[in-house]
């Protein structure tokens, strides 16, 4: 099966959702407590759970146009929405070492979708 232009797209979009996940699982962190009622009510921590749902039911329809191989590692592209995320909401800095990360997991991911 090769894998379609719309699956990729759709994972891609996941990925930007799951990154929101992970920017609510670092914000509601910082409050964390083994406390049940206080988790039940860590809404951050309970949006962070959302997002990765939803960008997992974008992942499972996207199986459905394309290949495995070809498709989960897109899911790399997370890390740089992350981030970009964190540089925004969480004042967190870049340096030349990361940017070079980043510009590896594009050429990563370019070769693997030029592949698929």
């Amino acid at each position: 099966m090769a894998t379609q232009l719309w699956a990729i797209a759709t994972v891609l979009f996941g990925t930007v959702i799951g990154s929101f996940g992970a920017l609510y699982f670092k914000i509601g962190s910082e409050t964390i407590s083994l406390d049940i009622k206080k988790l039940i009510k860590n809404y951050k921590l309970i949006l962070g759970f959302l997002f990765y749902g939803i960008s997992s039911i974008f992942f499972i329809i996207a199986l459905t146009g394309g290949e495995l191989s070809v498709l989960y590692p897109l899911c790399a592209a997370s890390y740089i929405w992350v981030c970009f995320l964190s540089m925004k909401f969480l004042n967190e800095k870049m340096n030349k070492l990361k940017w070079l990360g980043i510009i590896t997991i594009i050429i990563g991911i370019t070769f693997i979708g030029i592949g698929g």
